[in-house]
């Protein structure tokens, strides 16, 4: 995609670049669009801990939920919040899944 030439708004549109496609091959996708909980993510793990308003309830500083083996951050933790915010819990979680996964590797689970 590249930014095609501004509109009567003056807005500049993205266009497709002929031939650009590509293919990243993946065993899991994780969704992170929208500015609320996935009502089909939640009822999908319905062992999900929430909290009053509804949101998953995760550890601020790593994103670590319960069960253990979930991290979430951004607007499913927080509601609706700023995209600095979400970046910022995405990288203390990525921290703390990184810790997770290694020590779960070294006890050999």
């Amino acid at each position: 995609m590249e930014l095609g030439e501004p509109d009567a708004s003056g807005r500049r549109r993205p266009v497709e670049i002929e031939g650009s496609e590509f293919t990243i091959e993946a065993d899991t996708v994780i969704e992170a669009i929208g500015q609320g909980p996935n009502k089909v993510l939640l009822s999908a793990f319905p062992e999900l801990k929430l909290n009053k308003r509804g949101y998953i309830e995760a550890d601020p500083e790593t994103g670590q939920a319960d069960p253990d083996w979930v991290f979430a951050g951004g607007d499913i933790v927080t509601g609706a919040a700023t995209v600095i915010l979400a970046m910022g819990a995405g990288k203390k979680a990525a921290v703390a899944i990184d810790k997770y996964i290694t020590e779960k590797k070294a006890a050999g689970k």
